[in-house]
């Protein structure tokens, strides 16, 4: 086992026993590098962003609702995203949509690693910014480490106090787009800077200004390797046929190791006559990692996949007229000289409930209804008796339109014999595009009329402007007290 395998916590030299567990955070200053990887995170950076700090101004036309294509709307208990309006009745939807990501990151990470990690992960997104801050004020690698170890000064006060405020600056508009979300951008925040928008908007900018401001720009690495769980149970998803990103170290070490170039050692023939590996140690891999750890080393549980050094050796590579991979995206099958197939019966398993997960979601959206009926009966009391003799169930129907028009209902009543509904005369309602109304209906029979205690029947609601009619049924239940059952009149 390399000594980069063992979490730091549990990592103690024999002499040293007596030390404490914690180790201080060392900082880390990353190197800038060029390479496809890097061009493939900056697109996937300005997509993110573009998206994420854009949306909330994206105006959508509807025939109701909001112009806001979307929108969380707490108070009206609706969400709308662009076309489709989520009520609080869908919420099953949600606990499908966190199994659909679930299956994916578990799909994800067992064809190609922890690329989520290194590609599309909030974290990392948002670091990213935040040293491309600190390289814009402070400069590159050398120049940074070169500030944080001279003493205070008037330079190092103004590019330690710009870092700051432009990380803050980022983290409060993070923090306010978020909110933005909540309610209609342009009238938001021009109440918000009025001061007169409500306290939750402006609790959740602070703690979410906050909160980027310490993750992205204070602890960093430290959120990726202490407090995410995902660097934890990766393990059980990887197996040999996983991507990784690993360091060939059969052609980087040979059987004399890493030697810099040198007389002797310049070009590669010379180099593999003399057994010694392609890797220069110019350490430029290391350098550039955002979690400061070696990837010489092996595999290693803070490696997030970010393929950074494949960019950096592959530009030394390129340079000393070596050929490329020697950090690269593989498995540990493929580094052994073994067939490997990513697509194995595990990560086909994972696609294809995957795939039936997204169907069925797909299907419950595409096939809901657009109105929907409950029916509760009222039990405190159960039933009352009338001065005439008959017994009185009280019902509450509540109709929801979920349509983007005002649509009309016609209320009726089936399997009850000879008993009245009073709906205090609105059997016929309309109600408005996305609003639901309710009513209550009293339903009278006398105990003479019933067939038994317990009586099942329907109320029928009937849509009156519909181009295709529309029947909704719902079952209910009438109660007649067993000691006045098959009573007569008077």
């Amino acid at each position: 086992m390399r000594i980069a395998d063992v979490p730091p916590l549990v990592c103690f030299c024999e002499t040293e026993m007596t030390q404490t567990a914690y180790q201080s955070r060392i900082p880390i200053y990353p190197r800038s590098v060029k390479g496809r990887f890097r061009n493939i995170k900056y697109a996937v950076l300005a997509l993110a962003y573009g998206v994420y700090f854009l949306l909330p101004w994206l105006r959508w036309e509807r025939d109701s609702g909001p112009e806001q294509a979307v929108l969380f709307d707490l108070v009206g208990r609706r969400f709308y995203v662009f076309d489709l309006v989520v009520y609080a009745q869908d919420i099953f939807w949600l606990a499908g949509l966190l199994i659909i990501f679930a299956l994916l990151l578990f799909f994800v990470t067992g064809v190609a690693g922890r690329v989520f990690c290194g590609y599309f992960c909030f974290q990392t997104l948002w670091t990213d910014v935040y040293i491309l801050i600190e390289r814009l004020v402070q400069g590159e690698r050398n120049a940074r480490i070169k500030l944080a170890n001279t003493p205070w000064s008037g330079n190092k006060v103004f590019k330690i106090g710009m870092t700051h405020l432009l990380w803050i600056s980022v983290a409060f508009v993070t923090g306010l787009s978020f909110t933005l979300y909540w309610g209609n951008a342009p009238v938001l925040i021009v109440k918000f800077f009025q001061g007169e928008a409500p306290f939750a908007a402006y609790a959740t900018t602070l703690f979410l200004t906050a909160t980027t401001y310490v993750m992205a720009g204070l602890a960093r690495e430290q959120v990726c390797t202490y407090m995410c769980p995902y660097a934890r149970f990766q393990g059980v998803m990887f197996d040999k046929d996983t991507l990784i990103v690993a360091y060939d170290e059969k052609r980087g070490e040979r059987e004399q190791g890493r030697h810099k170039p040198s007389k002797g050692y310049m070009d590669r023939e010379e180099r593999i006559g003399a057994e010694v590996g392609d890797c220069i140690d110019c350490g430029y891999c290391v350098q550039v990692c955002p979690v400061g750890i070696d990837i010489r080393n092996g595999l290693q549980y803070q490696c997030i996949s970010c393929a950074l050094c494949i960019d950096a050796c592959d530009t030394i590579m390129d340079n000393i007229g070596f050929p490329r991979g020697l950090i690269r995206y593989t498995s540990e099958k493929a580094l052994e000289g073994q067939k490997s197939n990513p697509l194995n019966l595990k990560n086909i398993g994972y696609a294809l409930v995957l795939l039936v997960t997204i169907g069925l979601l797909v299907w419950g959206i595409a096939h809901r209804t657009q109105v929907e009926i409950n029916v509760a009966q009222f039990r405190q009391p159960l039933w009352v008796m009338l001065s005439d003799g008959r017994i009185q169930n009280r019902y509450e129907i509540k109709i929801n339109n979920k349509t983007s028009h005002a649509v009309k209902y016609r209320i009726d009543m089936q399997g009850l014999d000879d008993a009245e509904v009073d709906l205090a005369g609105n059997r016929i309602v309309e109600v408005n595009p996305e609003s639901s109304i309710k009513l209550v209906a009293k339903v009278n029979q006398h105990p003479s009329r019933a067939e038994r205690v317990r009586q099942d029947f329907y109320f029928v609601i009937h849509q009156l402007d519909s181009s295709e009619p529309l029947e909704e049924h719902r079952k209910t239940v009438f109660y007649i007290p067993e000691k006045l059952f098959g009573s007569h009149d008077d």
